[in-house]
């Protein structure tokens, strides 16, 4: 029954994208019963198909009008997002992979330009017992847009700026069913790595979290714009980890909406997926004492008994956000 059932929500995620990539009017259809749709800043929350369609959708098609969209990951299963590992049980479906296209108009404030783009896109969709989508989480890489067009927003990243690939040596989009046995183990290596490793920081030594034990120790991490590519497990402690829990010393998983596994791979969101405080510098930006909710994304492909591979994305423009920080204003100031 159960893969039935995520057999379904992932037919359904490919109409909706395959819809939303036509014409963004012929998906109203499928977006009919959302409560809530989690854009990524600044376009924020929508509570109706046509509402998500005409602030995300039709804008991005109108700027670009030779848009495709290229999905790398797609995936599906049902969630056990709390540390008890009770009481959760929604079905989510979750991809990730770029747009394409050349901006010939301004959109979402971002300055059109003759460059071709490859704009990030990440998206989480929960399903009701009908096959309904209820709520999403997407998330769009705009501070890599911005580096992208020559509007760096913040200084450049400690990590390597690349087109990001699709998962090595695996067919990241999961069209047929998979292993029961390799997704009880993702799902237990997932679950291990986020209650049993990254919510164990003591603060001051980062061996506490026992990153080794979950990462590869050739992990290809790929972080959002501003950070960029960590390519080895100290590359990630060093270029990401330290600099991100210099700034947030007390940060801590807590409010998932999501965690699932499908086969080798692993998925994660919350748009206040982690709750930190803002105690020492972070990307130039002082430490502001601000409590700050991170919305973010992650999928991650297992390798035997370790991840070797993390796709990251962090609403940077929220974050910074909340620093006091509008970083599309710092793009409009360096295009006048």
């Amino acid at each position: 029954m159960g893969t039935d059932i995520n057999q379904r929500n992932k037919a359904t995620a490919l109409t909706l994208w395959a819809a939303l990539d036509r014409d963004p009017a012929k998906a109203l259809p499928l977006l009919d019963k959302v409560a809530q749709w989690q854009g990524p800043e600044p376009i924020g929350i929508h509570t109706s198909g046509a509402g998500i369609v005409a602030a995300m959708f039709a804008p991005l098609h109108a700027a670009i009008p030779d848009l495709h969209r290229q999905t790398h990951i797609l995936m599906g299963g049902q969630s056990s997002a709390h540390e008890s590992g009770g009481g959760d049980g929604a079905w989510w479906v979750a991809g990730t992979g770029y747009y394409t296209g050349r901006a010939t108009l301004d959109v979402f404030g971002i300055p059109a330009s003759t460059r071709d783009l490859r704009i990030r896109w990440g998206e989480f969709l929960r399903f009701d017992a009908d096959g309904h989508v209820t709520h999403a989480q997407p998330i769009w890489d705009f501070v890599d847009w911005f580096e992208q067009i020559g509007l760096p927003v913040l200084p450049r990243p400690n990590g390597a700026s690349h087109v990001y690939p699709a998962p090595t040596g695996y067919g990241g989009v999961l069209v047929e069913t998979q292993s029961v046995e390799e997704t009880a183990q993702s799902m237990e290596l997932g679950r291990a790595l986020i209650f049993g490793g990254l919510n164990t920081f003591d603060e001051s030594d980062l061996s506490s979290m026992g990153m080794a034990r979950f990462f590869h120790p050739n992990i290809k991490w790929y972080g959002p714009g501003g950070i960029g590519a960590c390519l080895s497990l100290g590359e990630f402690e060093t270029l990401h980890q330290r600099p991100w829990l210099t700034a947030f010393p007390d940060r801590k998983v807590m409010h998932l909406e999501s965690l699932f596994a499908e086969g080798r791979m692993v998925a994660a969101s919350g748009p206040k997926g982690v709750v930190a405080t803002h105690t020492g510098p972070y990307m130039g930006q002082p430490a502001s004492g601000a409590h700050l909710e991170v919305s973010g994304l992650d999928f991650w492909l297992r390798t035997g008994g370790q991840f070797t591979e993390n796709w990251v994305f962090v609403d940077m423009i929220h974050l910074f956000a909340q620093m006091g920080v509008n970083l599309f204003a710092r793009a409009r100031g360096h295009a006048a």
